[in-house]
């Protein structure tokens, strides 16, 4: 036992990705890395846009070279798609990057983590030269990406399972040899006759993974994002209200997002369902209020029958706290979904939550046992389970089923062992 200690806090891992805490993956990997350390591990990580002043955060050289990589990436799409701007950010090629075996953070790792590495992060060519120093490496799967062409998320799609072609991302679907075959073959190329540990972070994840022929005879496991129940807990919900200035005779609805009005995140559904509640139950327009954080608040006043409130865009998680023990439900009508980093942090402040049953929601919401899992792209359900949680439901109950998910199966020194075991499994040192 002395032993497998020692070995432990003697290895290095880092941990790569695009920014640093600007979206779920960034937001997730710093939350890796902060676990890590906590248990035993020299941790750091490898960004492109660094955020804070961390010292164990390594940012890539080169500012204006990082900016060209990220432009010339969407130029060759942009010219790809006959100049359109269709679809531009729903797909990523990998024709640029950083060469990043070279840098003092990379020869120093025992073991190299990449998470989200897309938009002149990393290139095939890099990732290519990454696996050939021997190293070994696991690779986070925060969405599609790894194991698709160039897509993040494949919708219906799935030709990625034997050979992307006529792709649906690319203007008039594409043909036999478009971009999205070019770099299906290239990625092909690259993975086969090298090992990766892939990581889906939800079952869901897992299963279209192992579908895929590019990652074909890798192993791909499960291990959810962590989340730091010390950092995100119960609290007060009174006291948050006063110091968030929120009413406290209302039950606050809370909804977010980077950019609240993408589609992909749902919102017509949750303007829908808000519509429906009032018809079906106008006492509620008096008695309700929405809460929302994030970019686009203004589009939406005049769209949701209910008065809003607007939080602005939101990063620090001590304020993120505050919020989610301020109101009775968070909602979240995505169309598209991983592994929400928001639903853990809703559950881990005894918040039950709203969302359909699409990606890895339904492995996070119990239905009607922590939240409500509402029948995909209904509206209509999507209403049912928001009166359910605030009327219907134990709130009480709601509440303590949150806390133990999270604890059981997200806290960060749950998660940190699964991938220190993986680690130490793939150096050798832990059989």
């Amino acid at each position: 036992m002395y032993y497998f200690c020692a070995n432990i806090q003697l290895m290095r891992v880092l941990i790569i990705n695009t920014s640093e805490r600007m979206g779920g993956a960034a937001v997730a990997s710093y939350r890796l890395m902060e676990a890590l350390k906590s248990n035993g591990i020299k941790a750091k990580m490898l960004v492109r846009d660094k955020q804070t002043d961390q010292i164990t955060v390594a940012c890539l050289p080169g500012k204006w070279k990082n900016k060209f990589h990220f432009v010339w990436e969407r130029v060759i799409i942009w010219m790809h798609n006959h100049f359109s701007r269709q679809n531009l950010f729903a797909v990523s090629i990998a024709n640029t990057g950083t060469d990043i075996t070279l840098l003092p953070e990379f020869k120093e790792a025992d073991v190299i983590h990449l998470a989200w590495i897309n938009q002149g992060m990393l290139s095939l060519h890099d990732i290519q030269k990454i696996l050939q120093t021997g190293k070994p490496v696991v690779w986070t799967m925060h969405d599609m990406w790894p194991f698709t062409a160039i897509c993040h998320y494949a919708q219906s799609c799935t030709k990625y399972q034997e050979e992307c072609n006529h792709c649906l991302f690319l203007i008039k679907g594409g043909s036999a040899h478009d971009l999205s075959n070019k770099v299906f073959h290239r990625k092909k190329k690259i993975f086969q006759g090298n090992h990766i540990a892939f990581v889906a972070c939800s079952s869901w994840l897992r299963s279209l993974a192992q579908k895929s022929v590019l990652i074909s005879g890798h192993q791909v496991i499960n291990i959810p994002n962590p989340i730091s129940i010390h950092v995100f807990h119960p609290d007060n919900q009174s006291g948050a209200r006063d110091r968030l200035h929120l009413l406290q005779d209302k039950q606050l609805i809370l909804f977010g997002s980077v950019k609240i009005t993408d589609k992909r995140k749902g919102i017509d559904y949750f303007i829908e369902a808000c519509r429906k509640l009032v018809i079906d139950h106008p006492e509620m327009k008096e008695t309700t209020e929405i809460v929302v954080f994030g970019n686009g608040f203004v589009e939406l006043q005049e769209l949701i029958p209910f008065p809003i409130r607007s939080l602005g865009f939101v990063t620090d998680e001590h304020q993120l706290v505050e919020i989610y023990n301020a109101v009775d439900l968070y909602v979240i009508p995505s169309l598209e979904e991983n592994l929400p980093n928001t639903i853990m942090e809703a559950m881990a402040c005894g918040t039950p939550c709203v969302g359909f049953n699409v990606g890895g929601i339904p492995e996070m919401i119990d239905h009607q046992v922590n939240g409500y899992v509402s029948e995909y792209r209904s509206a209509d359900d999507f209403a049912t389970g928001i009166y359910w949680c605030l009327h219907e439901a134990d709130s009480q109950k709601l509440g303590e089923a949150c806390l133990q998910k999270v604890q059981t199966h997200y806290a960060e020194g749950t998660v940190a062992k699964q991938y220190i075991n993986l680690y130490n499994k793939l150096t050798g040192k832990y059989a």
